[in-house]
Parts: C-alpha cells; structure tokens; sequence
C-alpha cells in the first residue's frame, strides 16, 4: 500500500489575529467565506472549517509561527454522498 500523497497549494489568507479568514486565494481564484462553521485553535496550529462563496466547505491549517496556509479539506458539496457531516 502506498502512502497518500499530499498536495501542497498556495493558499493566501485575509486574516488577523484572533478572526477566522474573511476570504482567501487558491492561485488567481478568490473564495469569499460565507460562514465559519468550526474552528480548533492551539498554540502551534489553528484550524477553520469554512463555507466559501463557491458553496463549498474548506479545511484550512495556519501555522502561526511560519504564518503559513494549507488546504487541508476541500468538499464542493455537490454529491450527497460524499457530503461532510455537519454542513
């Protein structure tokens, strides 16, 4: 068995400190977030789960010492059967 490959995007982020991400960019295309849906915050780590405008629901990671994004989930919502639970 292989081990998953993982993708790395660049990932632009309106945010400041203490509130969740207005909109961000993958490459040239903007994704306005619609809602916030959870967040996990640690020291080292904070995680949002998002609705962009597009409809879709995102996973993003900040590292807060690098300032770094990630994507870290991305579901368009289009197929009920791989719909997140909780959108």
């Amino acid at each position: 068995m292989t081990a998953p490959r993982r993708t790395r995007l660049a990932v632009r982020v309106e945010y400041h400190a203490q509130e969740a991400p207005r909109r961000f960019f993958i490459g040239q295309r903007e994704i306005a977030v619609t809602d916030t849906l959870d967040r996990w915050l640690d020291p080292e780590h904070s995680y949002f789960k998002l609705r962009g405008s597009d409809g879709g629901i995102y996973i993003l990671r900040h590292e807060v010492r690098a300032g770094l994004w990630e994507l870290i989930l991305f579901d368009s919502g289009t197929r009920e059967e791989t719909r997140l639970s909780s959108t």
